[in-house]
């Protein structure tokens, strides 16, 4: 039976490279039909979407394991609520799930650091911290920047001791060391899932940024040989943080370097236009809520007869995906996971009696 290949034009031919095996058709009466598969081979920006339990982080997780089965790739998971630790049981091939994510202070560019710090950057106090910033290596190095007495600053001194106390807030987050994760160790031969669940999301922002960023500075470079593939669930957390100008110049400007971009949400309306209008992938989960409905009716095809709304699905699992590549939409019951799903919420009825 002949698989259909989401995401691949009919002059690069059915063997054009690796594939990640999606599902299946869905017919109209429910059954199965014919293989679907996403290619793996070109880069792509896709956006998963789908509302809670309807199978967006599983979906995820299912193209992870084609990434990380794939040779050339480097897939890697930033988990934010840490449901993908199943993928390091995965028996034909290797991956790690690094539990304290870290990242280089320089990784993130001083003009961010008050953002990042929760400060107006054209205030005395995130002055004070984009200079730290601009002159430092390590978050160390930008404390004792700060520590430098305010009467040979030129900074009030309560605008001194607000930096000191913005920079001590950054270092409790135990995300900044300069040992953190970059290119090189993020695109070696195995799957990375960056456990980010125990993370606020300034923090996990930061780790996010940084990430994203080297993937895509070290595929300009060509300092790294394999082509990265960043996954990212609640992806609507990192486009409304420090993270989104990493994310969106690997949406416009991705394709280029090699660098692949999935990004999954409950929330499509909370997403920037151009996370829409930049996926040539668009795999729709059950939505319900208007706001989200109608941002992907904004940006729907016109070659999507019937229209988002009319063919929404209506059970976990079944998908409406969009292929901008081939210019054609599919109706998809996705496959099973071959490594541990851990999105499923605890029950009640699971635990038993309390009493014994």
């Amino acid at each position: 039976m002949n698989t259909d290949v989401l995401g691949r034009r009919g002059r690069d031919g059915p063997a054009g490279g690796p594939l990640a095996r999606l599902g299946r058709h869905r017919a109209r009466d429910g059954s199965d039909g014919a293989p679907v598969a996403v290619d793996l081979d070109r880069p792509h920006a896709a956006l998963v979407v789908g509302k809670r339990g309807y199978g967006k982080s599983y979906t995820l997780g299912v193209l992870a394991e084609g990434a990380a089965r794939a040779p050339g790739l480097a897939p890697v998971v930033v988990d934010p609520m840490g449901v993908f630790d199943g993928l390091a049981a995965g028996e034909d091939f290797d991956a790690r799930v690094v539990r304290a994510p870290t990242v280089r202070a320089d990784a993130i560019p001083p003009s961010e650091w008050p953002a990042l710090v929760s400060v107006a950057p054209d205030s005395p106090v995130g002055s004070m911290v984009w200079r730290a910033a601009s002159e430092s290596e390590t978050l160390a190095e930008m404390r004792a920047f700060a520590e430098v007495p305010a009467d040979s600053s030129n900074v009030a001194p309560d605008a001194v001791r607000a930096a000191r106390n913005r920079l001590r807030r950054a270092a409790s987050w135990d995300v900044f060391d300069p040992e953190g994760l970059d290119a090189a160790a993020l695109c070696g031969a195995e799957a990375t899932v960056l456990d980010c669940s125990g993370l606020d999301p300034a923090p996990a922002n930061a780790v996010v940024h940084a990430v994203a960023r080297a993937l895509y500075d070290a595929r300009v470079r060509e300092s790294v040989v394999r082509l990265p593939w960043l996954l990212l669930d609640e992806a609507h957390v990192f486009f409304d943080g420090l993270a989104a100008p990493a994310l969106r110049a690997i949406l416009t400007r991705g394709r280029a370097p090699g660098v692949s971009l999935v990004a999954a949400t409950q929330r499509p309306s909370a997403l920037p236009a151009v996370a829409l209008s930049q996926s040539d992938l668009r795999v729709v989960h059950r939505l319900t809520a208007g706001p989200d409905v109608r941002a992907l009716t904004a940006a729907e095809p016109t070659y999507l007869r019937g229209g988002v709304e009319a063919r929404m699905p209506a059970r976990p699992g079944d998908a409406l995906v969009v292929d901008d590549a081939a210019e054609t939409a599919y109706d998809v019951r996705i496959r099973e996971r071959d490594t541990p799903h851990g999105g499923d919420s605890p029950r009640a009825s699971d635990v038993g009696s309390v009493d014994g």
